[in-house]
C-alpha cells in the first residue's frame, strides 16, 4: 500500500488542546453587539459594563462583591497589597501551581512558604498546612487547581484559629463547588482569571477579586486605581489594575453560557473516563504507574466537589513520550506544570531543594492535559483515546 492510499483510508483527525474559534462561532452575533455597545459609548475603562459584570459574577459565585481588575495575576497582587503584605511577611501556598501565585508574593518582598499537594487532587495537603504557619504568616493561598476546589473547611478552621486571612486562588475554577459553595465565596477573598483559555475567558487579560464585606471590597477598589480617593488625591500607593469595559462586555455575554459549557466539559470528562477504562488503559492508583508506565491515572473528583475541568489532567509514567506520540497524531496537549515552583531558578533564595516536596515533583513529571473543551466532537475525542491506546500497545 502506498502512502497516498494510506492517507485516503486513514484520514487524520486534528484535535487542538482548545478551540476558541468553535466557541466564538456560537456567540459571534451577541459578542459583536456587546462590543459595538462599548464602542458607541466610548467608555473604555471601568464604568457600567464593569459594574454589571461585577454584580453578575458576585451573584453567580454566591458572594457579596466582585471587583474587576486587569488580570488574574493583578487580582492576587492587589489583594496582597490590600492586606499590606510586604518584607518580613510569609504567605503559604503550594509549589504546584501557575507562577503568579508565588510570583506576586515575591514582588511585594514577602517570602513564599510552600506546602506539598495531595497526589490525587493536586491541591494543598491540608494535613501539612498547620506545621507551615509561623508568627510571620500573613496569608494562606489554597489553589483550586485545574477546576477543582481545595478542601476548604479544614483550611478555614486552621486559618481562623490562627487569625490568618485566606485568599482562594480560583483562577481556574469559576463555578467549581465545594459542599454546595462556589469558588471565591468561602474565604475572606477569592480571585478569578479571565485569560482567554479559562472556562470564562475574555478577548485578552482580565480578572476579578471576590469578597463578602463592603469594607474589603472598598479596599480593593482603592488599590486597583492608584489609591485615588478622590481622583488625584492618593491615600495609598496602589496600581493601575482596572478592567477594560470591552473585556467586561464580552465576559457578560459569555457568562450566560458558562453553565452549559461547564456541563459540556463535565460530560467530556465522563466520556474520557468510560472510553479509557473500557480499553483497559487506566490504573487504580498512582503507585501502579511504576509497573505500568504507559497506564493512565485519571483525574479524581473529590466527594462533595463539582469539578469544572478547566483542564483534564491525566498522570502517566511516560508522560513526555506520550505527549510526543500524540503530537505526531495532531493531538494537542500541554504540561501544567513541568517544574515545581520550589525548583524554579528565581526562587533559589527560598532555600528549597529537590526532594522537599516529592508529591509536587512527581506530578510535574507525570501530568498531561488532554483536550476537554466543550465543542470537541465525538470523532475528535475518540481520536485521542485511540491514540493513547496505540501508545499503550507500543505502536
Amino acid at each position: 500500500m502506498n502512502a497516498a492510499s494510506q492517507t485516503s483510508e486513514t484520514p487524520v483527525v486534528t484535535v487542538p488542546l482548545l478551540d476558541l474559534k468553535a466557541q466564538y462561532a456560537t456567540i459571534r452575533t451577541e459578542i459583536r453587539e456587546a462590543v459595538d455597545r462599548v464602542l458607541d459609548s466610548q467608555n473604555f475603562i471601568l464604568g457600567g459594563e464593569v459594574e454589571g459584570l461585577e454584580r453578575e459574577i458576585a451573584a453567580y459565585s454566591g458572594c457579596g462583591f466582585g471587583i474587576g481588575v486587569s488580570s488574574g495575576t493583578d487580582a492576587l497582587l492587589v489583594t496582597l497589597m490590600a492586606l499590606k503584605v510586604g518584607p518580613g511577611d510569609e504567605v503559604i501556598t503550594t509549589p504546584y501551581t501557575f507562577f503568579s501565585t508565588a510570583g506576586c508574593v515575591a514582588r511585594l518582598g514577602a517570602k513564599t512558604v510552600f506546602v506539598d499537594i495531595e497526589p490525587e487532587t493536586f491541591n494543598i495537603d491540608v494535613t501539612k498546612l498547620e506545621a507551615a504557619i509561623t508568627p510571620n504568616t500573613k496569608a494562606i493561598i489554597p489553589v483550586h487547581l485545574y477546576g477543582q476546589m481545595a478542601d476548604m473547611d479544614p483550611i478555614m478552621e486552621i486559618a481562623n484559629r490562627h487569625g490568618i486571612p485566606v485568599i482562594e486562588d480560583a483562577a481556574q475554577a469559576i463555578g467549581a463547588e465545594y459542599k454546595g459553595r462556589r469558588a471565591g465565596a468561602i474565604a475572606q477573598y477569592g480571585y478569578f482569571s479571565f485569560f482567554p483559555s479559562k472556562n470564562l475567558g475574555g478577548f485578552g487579560d482580565g480578572g476579578m477579586v471576590t469578597t463578602d464585606t463592603a469594607e474589603r471590597a472598598d479596599d480593593i477598589k482603592l488599590y486597583r486605581n492608584h489609591g485615588y480617593r478622590p481622583k488625584y488625591y492618593n491615600r495609598v500607593v496602589g496600581g493601575n489594575f482596572r478592567l477594560d469595559a470591552l473585556q467586561a462586555a464580552v465576559l457578560r455575554v459569555k457568562l450566560n453560557y458558562l453553565e452549559s459549557w461547564t456541563a459540556g466539559r463535565r460530560s467530556n470528562a465522563d466520556a474520557y473516563r468510560s472510553l479509557l477504562a473500557e480499553r483497559g488503559l487506566t490504573v487504580a492508583t498512582i503507585a501502579e504507574l511504576t509497573d505500568r508506565p504507559r497506564g493512565i491515572f485519571l483525574p479524581v473528583e473529590a466527594e462533595g466537589n463539582r469539578h469544572i475541568y478547566n483542564q483534564f489532567v491525566i498522570r502517566t509514567g511516560q508522560r513526555n513520550e506520550l505527549q510526543a506520540f500524540l503530537k505526531g497524531r495532531n493531538i494537542g496537549t500541554e504540561i501544567y506544570y513541568p517544574v515545581s515552583l520550589h525548583l524554579q531558578d528565581c526562587f533559589t533564595d527560598l532555600g528549597y531543594k529537590r526532594g522537599d516536596f516529592p508529591v509536587s515533583e512527581q506530578a510535574a513529571d507525570q501530568s498531561l492535559a488532554l483536550p476537554i473543551f466543550t465543542e470537541i466532537s465525538d470523532e475528535q475525542r475518540m481520536a485521542v483515546v485511540d491514540a493513547i491506546a496505540a501508545f499503550a500497545a507500543g505502536a
